[in-house]
């Protein structure tokens, strides 16, 4: 009977520790979470960053479009080839800059290609209107051009949709495509400015559409083996 009360004893005396220990382990992992929890939202505002110097960059080069459509159907061909120019280095700047200073953000990463795309397709559109004694760049090349652009839009929309696939980076095809379109509307600018080879300027149509439909079917290819890897893998 001694020996039960001592039992009893012990273990009244044991639950207070118990329940301190508890109650500290409780307020160490609240501390924990806390702490996880403010590293995040650090770590997202960082990331987002609206206000850094390649996302003011950014923003001018995409403030230039408009200019570069009126400097266009103006006819002032050689204000037009500066601005595409001064985007171009702008494009290449900001991309130094993010990386020397350590200024890459969410919306960056999201913005940059935003403008480049902008300022590509309206550049197709302005230079395909017919400006009589102009070089235009052909109707057929644009609407390939934009159709490819559209395609893809709407296959990386099915494969969110579809499949939860966030990225899909672009091939080295979709990569030397983007290259020949900025080089055939420079080369459309440069022919307004000054006198090039009518051949050389329709080589360069051509090229630019070969890639555009090569890499157009590549990009479906692409996306078709993806949706099977990822249905194969949910079948496994």
């Amino acid at each position: 009977m001694g020996d039960g009360g001592a039992r009893r004893a012990g273990g009244e005396s044991a639950g207070p520790a118990d329940g301190a220990r508890a109650a500290n382990s409780g307020e160490r992992a609240a501390l924990r979470a806390g702490a996880v929890a403010q590293r995040a939202a650090k770590e997202v505002r960082a990331a987002l960053r609206p206000f850094t110097i390649p996302n003011g960059i950014t923003l001018v080069r995409l403030a230039l479009t408009p200019f570069f459509v009126l400097a266009t159907i103006s006819r002032d061909h050689r204000l037009a080839l500066a601005i595409f120019v001064f985007a171009g280095l702008s494009d290449a700047l900001d991309g130094l800059v993010a990386r020397v200073l350590g200024m890459r953000s969410l919306l960056g990463s999201y913005l940059d290609p935003i403008a480049d795309k902008t300022l590509l397709v309206t550049a197709y559109i302005a230079l395909t209107l017919p400006i009589p004694g102009a070089v235009t760049i052909p109707l057929w090349l644009t609407v390939l051009a934009l159709s490819r652009d559209f395609l893809i839009v709407l296959v990386a929309l099915l494969l969110y949709l579809g499949a939860g696939v966030r990225e899909f980076p672009p091939s080295v095809l979709g990569k030397f495509t983007t290259f020949f379109q900025v080089l055939t509307v420079a080369v459309v600018l440069v022919a307004n400015v000054t006198a090039l080879p009518e051949a050389a300027v329709m080589a360069c149509f051509y090229v630019a559409l070969a890639f555009i439909l090569s890499s157009g079917v590549d990009y479906i290819r692409r996306a078709a083996a993806l949706l099977e890897a990822i249905h194969n893998d949910q079948r496994a």
